[in-house]
C-alpha cells in the first residue's frame, strides 16, 4: 500500500551556524531534503572552523539523512578537521547501528 503525503506539509532542513565552532542541522534530514542539507553543511565546512556538528533538532531522519551525516564526516576528515556529532536523535542512532555506522555518530565528544 502507498502512502500519500499531504503535499501543504513540506519537509524542510535548515543548516545554521549558532556559534563559531558548531554546525547545526534542524529539521527533516529525509529523501527530500539531505542533499539541500550536504550542500549548505559542506559549504559551512569549507568557511568555517567548525568541531560540531549539532543534530538536537533534527526532526525527523531517514537513510539519506544518515548518508548526509557520514558524507559531512568524511568532508571533514578529507580537511583534517575534527567533526563531534553531538545529541543525534534516536531513529538516527538506531538507523546506524543497523548500518554499523554508530560508531562515527554515537561517540560523545
Amino acid at each position: 500500500m502507498r502512502m500519500h503525503r499531504d503535499p501543504a506539509v513540506a519537509e524542510t532542513v535548515r543548516c545554521s551556524n549558532p556559534d563559531a565552532d558548531t554546525l547545526a542541522i534542524s529539521g527533516a534530514l529525509t529523501f527530500a531534503t539531505a542533499a539541500r542539507a550536504l550542500h549548505e553543511g559542506s559549504r559551512a565546512l569549507t568557511h568555517g572552523a567548525c568541531s560540531r556538528l549539532d543534530l538536537k533538532d533534527i526532526t525527523r531522519a531517514d537513510s539519506a539523512g544518515l548518508a548526509c551525516v557520514l558524507a559531512l564526516l568524511a568532508q571533514a576528515s578529507r580537511n583534517k578537521q575534527r567533526l563531534d556529532v553531538i545529541d543525534p536523535p534516536e531513529g538516527l542512532r538506531a538507523l546506524a547501528e543497523v548500518c554499523d555506522a554508530d560508531g562515527l555518530i554515537c561517540h560523545h565528544p
